[in-house]
């Protein structure tokens, strides 16, 4: 299965039974909360999303390759867990570096919002 298609998978079913295999043992990761490299890392943060927030759907736009790097267009949600369950939107893409095997060597995910503006949905939803 060529990797956009698995991609296109992952997407539909995120946070779960995600294909951690097409990322490489030593993949960089960043997001505006974290920055760090090693596969099992970005697997335990893939499962604190599912174990902590309710109801996520990754709702993938766009998703398109350029020489060695893929790019994604996005939204993630969730229901937080709060008294209150508010529902969050995070819009944005992600930059997905391919090395000489076709592996994820590097993914950078930009959000199109900022952390504040995340934060305030917990408080005051549109």
């Amino acid at each position: 299965m060529e990797i956009i298609e698995i991609l296109r998978a992952d997407y539909a079913r995120f946070p779960a039974a995600q294909t951690y295999s097409i990322y490489t043992p030593d993949v960089y990761f960043k997001d505006p909360l974290n920055e760090f490299r090693g596969r099992d890392r970005y697997e335990q943060t893939i499962q604190f999303i599912a174990r902590w927030f309710r109801d996520v759907q990754m709702e993938l736009h766009e998703i398109q390759q350029v020489g060695d790097r893929l790019e994604t267009e996005w939204t993630l949600h969730w229901t937080s867990p709060l008294p209150w369950q508010p529902r969050i939107a995070i819009p944005g893409r992600s930059e997905l570096e391919l090395d000489t095997n076709h592996c994820i060597a590097s993914h950078i995910d930009y959000w199109h919002c900022s952390r504040l503006d995340v934060l305030k949905q917990h408080f005051f939803p549109d």
